[in-house]
């Protein structure tokens, strides 16, 4: 038998602590989500209908920071390696969960989505750590081993902030951070920096920037149509997060349990999807088929949210919707094979900035739709509005992924 090479074991030893710190980091993000509503309610005296643009509020401040910061914190794992950025990031959360947790208004609730918005670039460097140690030919799989461990997180995440959240809202913040420190100490154990000291480059503000990082695009080729997709895409991903608890209580009158087990189920098909789905049938389809199949997929499931009538018949939608998760894995598989070594953390920079300025333009839009057809006096009272429209994006998606990709 031979023997493994020395990127092997690097990649044996370190993909699965980076797998696991995207798992404990969704994790923390999940077990605040039931809460959220009562939260903001609670803050401001507000009833559903009105306090749901402000969760979109909130949403937009976390996103804009991640906007304006990504494109930063890939430059710079460009050129200190991933690790300290990692673990800068970790840090950073668990000291904002607690200061979320013991907010006593709006504002400093708000406060805390901009630091943590600053903070979260763990995807992104965990995606970087991959093309880091990976062949281009298994990206595809790698990228969607990483993506179902951040299903995972979605699994018990909110099953324990749904629990937690009987013992008041603000519970499940302190324990997203601990978890967050958790987080922190394994990678500060276990984590090896994966980015050779000779693929590393000087930092330039030229490049830190979301424009900079474009203008480094433009030798891909078909680069701004894919992420045309990727913003398509966020667009229907984003809905989830930012209207689903807002949805399911104007709906179904769910409790925060019922939230966080049915956001559970959600994190399941998604890990399902990405961790034992998204290799077989990229190699049996090729990755255009793919991409094809889970964009038509997860628009369907999204528009049998929308319509479901009973709680049943959504979670009945939910291994449908679910097989989203096969379209990006690819997109990034195909991008991150024309950029070199040096560029990956730019690239996923880049990738990271497109998917910040979506879950801006989403939850602003979601809320507000969701606010606009759940009123009193609207014309037409259809919660799930926001659902429809995140089916039309995807479809969308299909269609300039097309063109995109020859």
């Amino acid at each position: 038998m031979q023997e493994p090479n020395k990127k092997e074991l690097s990649r044996r030893r370190i993909l699965p602590v980076t797998m696991l710190a995207l798992f404990i980091d969704s994790m923390g993000i999940g077990i605040v989500l039931p809460v959220a509503p009562r939260l903001i309610m609670e803050l401001t005296g507000l009833q559903l209908s009105q306090a749901a643009p402000l969760g979109g509020y909130l949403t937009v401040a976390y996103a804009l920071m991640q906007f304006l910061f990504s494109p930063v914190l890939g430059n710079l794992s460009d050129h200190f390696g991933r690790k300290p950025i990692l673990m800068g990031s970790l840090a950073a959360l668990s000291l904002d969960y607690l200061l979320m947790g013991f907010s006593q208004t709006i504002i400093w609730l708000f406060v805390g989505r901009l630091i943590s918005g600053v903070a979260g670039a763990t995807f992104a460097t965990a995606n970087a750590v991959v093309a880091d140690l990976t062949v281009p030919a298994e990206r595809a799989k790698f990228f969607g081993l990483n993506g179902m461990a951040w299903g995972m997180g979605f699994i018990v995440g909110p099953v324990i902030g749904g629990l937690l959240g009987q013992f008041g809202p603000r519970t499940p913040f302190f324990a997203a951070s601990l978890f967050a420190a958790t987080n922190f100490v394994l990678a500060l154990i276990l984590l090896r920096e994966t980015l050779a000291p000779e693929n590393r480059r000087p930092f330039t503000l030229r490049r830190a920037n979301l424009l900079g990082a474009f203008r480094a695009l433009r030798a891909i080729p078909a680069a701004f149509g894919l992420l045309g997709v990727l913003f398509l895409y966020q667009i229907g991903h984003d809905t989830i997060p930012s209207t689903w608890a807002w949805v399911t209580r104007a709906k179904f009158g769910w409790t925060e349990r019922e939230v966080g087990m049915s956001l559970s189920a959600l994190g399941l098909g998604i890990a399902f999807v990405q961790g034992g789905l998204v290799s077989p049938i990229t190699r049996k389809l090729g990755e255009r088929r793919t991409v094809y199949l889970g964009f038509l997929c997860g628009a369907a499931g999204y528009f049998g949210y929308a319509m479901a009538i009973s709680g049943g018949m959504l979670l009945l939608c939910i291994p449908l919707a679910s097989l989203l998760g096969l379209a990006m894995p690819s997109v990034r598989a195909i991008m991150s094979r024309s950029v070199p070594a040096n560029a990956q953390g730019e690239l996923q920079g880049a990738l990271s900035g497109v998917v910040s300025f979506t879950a801006i333009v989403a939850p602003f839009a979601m809320t507000q739709l969701f606010h606009a057809a759940t009123i009193p006096n609207a014309a037409w009272q259809m919660p799930g509005a926001p659902f429809i429209a995140a089916a039309l994006a995807l479809v969308l998606a299909a269609v300039m992924f097309r063109r995109a990709s020859g």
